[in-house]
């Protein structure tokens, strides 16, 4: 045997072994390294099913079948652009049948869950969106305030059903070499989707509802989107032009913390602890009184001011403190509002709101001075006002304050399907108080529509008074 012929003999054994783990290496390769959207990253593990019907939690129990929905009843008619799942649902991994664009809601089983965690608390465009496609199904009970309309033309408003918190906490930054991240690429079609519609060039935008909670979400498209009507956490990150209270919607966060029904919430000798704060400490711009208020109140021996986690273990912990403490110290951090303010309400603590830039949700039917102390954050850093303006405040008073908290809670959590005035039912009430306002707007605007030449017509005469 020639000396080639016994070299092929000896390599052929190395092939045998080398190729299929050449070829198991190289389909292991990410595949956005050759396309910015082909590949997802895995979701976090952590999900948060829907609350689906009453619990301890909630304190609104509507008995089953007692809501049917009548859509001449609802205060607010919405259209809802049918948008590609990988604006919603697809971002939770939902895959529909075919070209199903919805998942099924009158079973549970058929929702894809919410991811669980910090990711939980800017939710609320996973919950209205569930709510208009039940508003559609005869066998989900809920509340009516807000009803899903097939026709444009009789809708009060339009909804864009974008995951803009979710696409935000899931895809901020590129992946692997790709040049954008896909929230931002995600912005960019909706923008393009957007400009392309005949209802949005009807009023410029106007009329349409686009909920952007997060803080950092539509941070490429919210100026080119400006005109719509937004769903927002604060407007801390938003120039007054982008985002004010005249035309947008403030909307409660979700609380992390257990919610502690009315009988099991502690009256006021059975909380041991004055004030609590835990969290993040050091923040800047208006977040830097957290450190102020740390270094004047952090040895006072019924003040509870420490740091803390965003982990299961952190947040259970900030459950039992807060169950158990008089007040609860909501303080300005990066931006003026956050969930601590929803969490001192679940757990039936007086919140004490030190954030002078801070708006609230459902302020123009709710006066939070009945159930929060507001302190100036000027006066909040003065050595020894904030714990004797705390401890000047009578039992009865912190009382009366400690019972309306357990009236008002309700307001503030979110369910599917939704309850009357829950925080999904309020949210809708809210957008319903803007209408007339809006459609008082647009009807001005089209008081000389009839006069004023057509672009066609415009051309014609320009062109006969140059011929």
């Amino acid at each position: 045997m020639s000396e080639k012929h016994k070299l092929l003999l000896f390599m052929i054994p190395f092939y045998l072994i080398t190729l299929p783990l050449f070829l198991l290496i190289f389909s292991s390769l990410p595949l956005h390294q050759f396309s910015e959207l082909s590949v997802l990253p895995p979701l976090p593990s952590q999900t948060q099913f829907p609350n689906f019907g009453p619990s301890s939690e909630g304190t609104i129990c509507p008995p089953s079948g007692a809501l049917t929905c009548d859509e001449n009843q609802a205060v607010l008619k919405v259209y809802m652009y049918d948008l590609p799942p990988e604006f919603h649902f697809g971002l939770l991994k939902w895959k529909g049948n075919g070209n199903e664009t919805w998942p099924t809601v009158n079973d549970p089983r058929h929702i894809s869950p919410y991811l669980g965690g910090l990711f939980l608390q800017h939710g609320i465009e996973y919950w209205l969106t569930l709510d208009l496609l039940a508003s559609n199904v005869p066998s989900v009970v809920r509340s009516c305030s807000a009803v899903r309309v097939g026709n444009s033309s009789e809708a009060d408003i339009i909804f864009v059903p974008f995951f803009s918190s979710l696409s935000y906490n899931l895809y901020p930054r590129p992946l692997g070499k790709a040049k954008h991240a896909l929230d931002q690429i995600l912005q960019e079609k909706l923008v393009q989707y957007l400009f392309g519609q005949d209802l949005w060039k009807r009023h410029g935008g106007k009329d349409h509802l686009i909920v952007a909670h997060h803080p950092n979400s539509m941070a490429y498209s919210r100026k080119k989107l400006a005109s719509a009507m937004f769903v927002l956490a604060d407007f801390g990150r938003y120039r007054a032009k982008v985002a004010n209270i005249e035309k947008d919607i403030i909307a409660p966060y979700k609380h992390v913390v257990r919610s502690i029904p009315n009988g099991q919430s502690a009256q006021f000798d059975q909380r041991s602890i004055l004030a609590y704060f835990k969290g993040t400490i050091y923040r800047k711009d208006g977040g830097a009184i957290r450190q102020e208020l740390y270094n004047l109140l952090k040895y006072e021996e019924d003040v509870h001011f420490t740091f803390g986690s965003y982990g299961k273990v952190g947040i259970n912990k900030a459950n039992a403190g807060m169950a158990i403490s008089k007040f609860c110290l909501h303080i300005a951090g990066d931006t003026p509002a956050s969930n601590r303010l929803f969490d001192a309400i679940a757990t039936r603590c007086v919140p004490v709101i030190i954030s002078d830039e801070i708006e609230l949700p459902f302020e123009d039917v709710l006066d939070y001075s009945e159930f929060c102390v507001f302190v100036h954050a000027s006066d909040a850093i003065k050595p020894g006002y904030l714990l004797n303006l705390l401890r000047g405040i009578e039992v009865d008073d912190w009382t009366k304050m400690w019972v309306r908290l357990q009236e008002i809670a309700p307001h503030f959590e979110y369910h599917y399907p939704s309850w009357p005035d829950d925080a999904v039912d309020m949210v809708w009430k809210a957008v319903s108080r803007k209408v007339p306002s809006l459609r008082l707007q647009l009807n001005r605007k089209n008081r000389y529509s009839r006069s004023q030449p057509t672009s066609s017509l415009s051309t014609t005469v320009s062109r006969i008074k140059h011929h």
